[in-house]
């Protein structure tokens, strides 16, 4: 059983900066793929960026390459998001999730493990 706690949300203006942590619990945090999803008011539970169990391996959606960046440790058993040069459109609650399993996944359904939300508000 893996719990997620995040943190870091708040409200920033555009252009700026912020940072999520994802904290977990668990003995085998090490062994799970991890992602970073998002949904605004209205609209679906969207892929923001994956990274593998050892960080080896990253993804991230069109929307938000090149502007964030996922990083993990593991001796933390903490996942991060990197997020600059924020847009209003990136305004939305942002879930951290991790599974088991070494290839990284972009679907909610392949997720088992989900955290309680952190909201980001960019103003324009």
């Amino acid at each position: 059983q893996v719990q997620l706690v995040e943190s870091g949300g708040g409200l920033v203006q555009a252009g700026g900066s912020l940072r999520l942590s994802c904290a977990a619990s668990g003995r085998t945090f090490n062994n799970y793929r991890m992602g970073w999803f998002r949904q605004a008011p209205g609209k679906e539970r969207e892929f923001v960026s994956a990274i593998s169990w050892n960080g080896g391996s990253t993804y991230y959606a069109d929307s938000v390459k090149g502007r964030f960046t996922i990083s993990r440790d593991n001796a933390k058993i903490t996942v991060y998001l990197q997020m600059n040069s924020l847009k209003p459109e990136d305004t939305a609650v942002y879930y951290c999730a991790g599974s088991r399993g070494g290839i990284m996944a972009t679907m909610t359904h392949e997720y088992d493990y989900w955290g309680q939300g952190t909201q980001v508000t960019v103003s324009s």
